[in-house]
């Protein structure tokens, strides 16, 4: 099956053959004939299985087939990233359609909301917009005129319901027509999605992709390592392998901030990404990192569903996630569509209980690999146990840096 399948309009047709988009992923196969009939939709998929284009590429044929409107689809974002993002893979794909759109987010001065609020009124035939921004807009003085809606997507909606944004997306719904079709796109489908669908849906039809699986051209590692044995574990898997394009992900932005520090002296271009940067640096961060300008990205979470790049050969998860579900996020990142990479763990001992919680929803035992002998003894693998302190007082040493270090304050992200 290729794309030509589907019937597109032509101008369409050329933005994908200029892109290099051949053959349809098992979600664009399912997704684009109900979006095309006009049904609402919940489609379940993980990032990484080309759901964005999923839903981009029928509502485009629409509008090129039936003409602009002075908006006529909103997709909603849970990240400024994401949304971007969306906004970015429209350009490419529209090239030679004429569809215009506009990404809506928070951020910056009061002159980007007075041009956003412009921009709006002025309409686009597509909006992508953060949900708490879009509020904003919708309640400032001079109404935004929504009648002419015609498409709503909530992309990435476990992610915006896990950030609190349940009744925002309800206010928001407020304002639209009653007539839209309506698509909702989940990598998971918890009770509180399922209550919404209901709320916002008519009738939908319901598609499953690889519900909380990672791909199958990630190969997973995990070393279980005292706290005090993972910095000079990273630096001997970075140094082990040449990697083109890393992601390191930490517990805390304190730690995101420490191991930056720590792995400037390597040879590799690194940089940090977090809430306390300025995003304007964000974005010059991402834009360096897609440009291999930057080798090696540090983050926490944020960067585990706001991020779209392809080609990152390694990913490694510092600490556990505290969720199973970010895991499967957070490899993701890594063996994007049908390519390949390597995702590797470090565990210490009380984060074993949570590591087995992650084998078990994903139905597959990690391979354990041995640490590297100058590291020292590894804690063992006893998920079942009581967790163990990890105070890095009396555990074993490494021959790179035996230097007591002292002890982490807690934070948060």
């Amino acid at each position: 099956m290729t794309f030509h399948d589907f019937n597109f309009n032509q101008t369409l047709l050329d933005g994908l053959d200029a892109m290099g988009f051949e053959t349809p992923t098992p979600i664009q196969q399912q997704a684009i004939p109900v979006i095309l009939s006009g049904k609402d939709l919940i489609a379940c998929a993980q990032t990484g299985t080309g759901k964005t284009a999923a839903y981009l590429l029928p509502v485009m044929n629409k509008i090129t087939e039936e003409g602009h409107s002075r908006i006529n689809t909103l997709i909603i974002a849970p990240t400024r990233e994401l949304a971007q993002q969306i906004d970015q893979q429209v350009e490419g794909l529209a090239y030679f359609t004429g569809i215009s759109s506009i990404p809506v987010y928070g951020g910056g001065d009061g002159n980007i909301f007075t041009q956003q609020l412009k921009a709006m009124r002025e309409g686009a035939d597509i909006i992508i917009a953060t949900p708490g921004r879009l509020i904003s807009l919708l309640t400032s003085s001079g109404s935004v005129d929504m009648s002419s809606l015609k498409h709503l997507i909530l992309d990435e909606a476990d992610r915006m319901l896990d950030m609190g944004f349940y009744d925002d997306i309800v206010r928001i719904i407020n304002y639209l027509p009653q007539s839209r079709q309506t698509l909702l796109f989940s990598a998971t489908m918890p009770p509180k999605i399922r209550q919404l669908a209901n709320k916002i849906l008519n009738q939908p039809e319901q598609i499953n992709i690889a519900i909380s699986k990672p791909a199958e051209g990630i190969e997973q590692l995990a070393y279980m390592a005292y706290d005090n044995q993972k910095l000079n574990l990273l630096k001997h898997i970075l140094t082990e392998k040449t990697h083109n394009s890393v992601i390191i992900f930490a517990g805390t932005k304190e730690k995101v901030k420490e191991l930056e520090k720590e792995l400037k002296r390597f040879e590799l271009t690194i940089k940090a990404f977090h809430s306390d940067l300025e995003q304007p640096e964000r974005e010059e961060i991402m834009r360096e990192f897609r440009n291999r300008k930057v080798q090696v990205l540090i983050g926490t979470d944020i960067l585990s569903r706001g991020i779209d790049v392809d080609g990152i050969s390694l990913v490694v998860n510092y600490d556990v996630p505290p969720d199973p579900e970010d895991y499967i996020h957070r490899i993701g990142r890594t063996a994007r569509a049908e390519s390949t990479g390597t995702a590797v763990t470090f565990i210490n001992p009380k984060d074993q209980r949570r590591f087995f919680e992650i084998e078990s929803l994903i139905g597959k035992t990690i391979q354990k690999t041995p640490l590297p002998e100058a590291l020292g003894k590894a804690p063992e693998y006893t998920p079942e146990k009581k967790p163990e302190r990890t105070s890095n007082r009396n555990k074993p040493g490494n021959r790179f840096n035996n230097r007591r270090r002292p002890p982490n304050k807690p934070s948060q992200a």
